[in-house]
């Protein structure tokens, strides 16, 4: 059975697969430090609460952890999706007495993690319960903008041109770079007070390179959201450029 580029989606069941077994995999790839991982707090952590108890794993998420680390000792490099077929394959003929203890095992975990989530659940007071849905409800807001920006940038949108002040602190970086013992805050400080100092006709040189490329971006960004009318992007585009203009009433002779 041929797989598909579709397949391997987030939303599709193999895709759940990869996304499960990636973090073990790739965890002595991480770029974030132990720090950087542990200021990751659950909404619940950050209105006071512990972690809360966590689903137990199914039986067939049982028999990956367990047979994943062999595959991978055996193959190294091996894609994960190659490891998620091979496990999937060998969970299709795995014996009936192994999946029926493994059955159990979560049977048994199940019922003591509703006890837990019961009790843990009964903790929570109002407060906290309204403030983590407000903290869900900004995940989800954050969540939607990410991906409005991807979809944008996907897009072709042509990129807004900087500011005057933020030409004048690029140009400072290569003229004044950071020094060793300075942090960038101590250097984006002593970069904004020099721009305080610059004379009205220094600052005028930035302000004009910077008027000259945004009446070039006013005309492509009038262009690319015509572009995405007439393609159905209607999400894309500015919701003042949406309102039709009124028609000119003509006088009647």
């Amino acid at each position: 059975m041929l797989l598909t580029v579709s397949l391997l989606n987030k939303g599709t069941f193999l895709g759940s697969l990869i996304n499960k077994c990636r973090p073990l995999s790739v965890a002595n790839l991480s770029l974030s430090s132990p720090a950087t991982a542990a200021s990751k707090l659950t909404v619940e952590q950050q209105v006071g609460l512990p972690a809360r108890p966590k689903k137990p794993l199914t039986p067939y998420f049982r028999f990956m952890n367990d047979l994943r680390p062999k595959i991978l000792a055996a193959n190294p490099s091996l894609a994960l999706v190659d490891v998620v077929k091979q496990v999937s394959k060998k969970w299709e003929t795995a014996d009936a007495s192994l999946k029926q203890r493994l059955q159990e095992e979560y049977k048994k975990e199940q019922q003591e993690y509703i006890e837990k989530r019961m009790k843990y659940d009964a903790k929570i007071t109002d407060e906290q319960r309204s403030q983590i849905k407000e903290l869900k409800q900004e995940k989800i807001e954050a969540k939607e903008r990410r991906m409005m920006r991807k979809r944008i940038k996907d897009l072709g949108r042509p990129k807004k041109p900087a500011s005057a002040f933020i030409r004048f602190i690029a140009k400072e970086r290569i003229r004044t770079p950071q020094k060793p013992n300075q942090t960038f805050r101590e250097w984006h400080e002593a970069a904004t007070k020099k721009w305080s100092t610059l004379s009205q006709g220094e600052k005028d040189i930035y302000m004009q390179e910077s008027r000259k490329e945004f009446e070039t971006y006013k005309k492509e960004i009038a262009v690319w959201e015509e572009k995405m009318i007439r393609m159905g992007h209607i999400d894309v585009v500015r919701q003042g450029n949406l309102i039709d203009p009124p028609e000119v009433k003509t006088k009647k002779s």
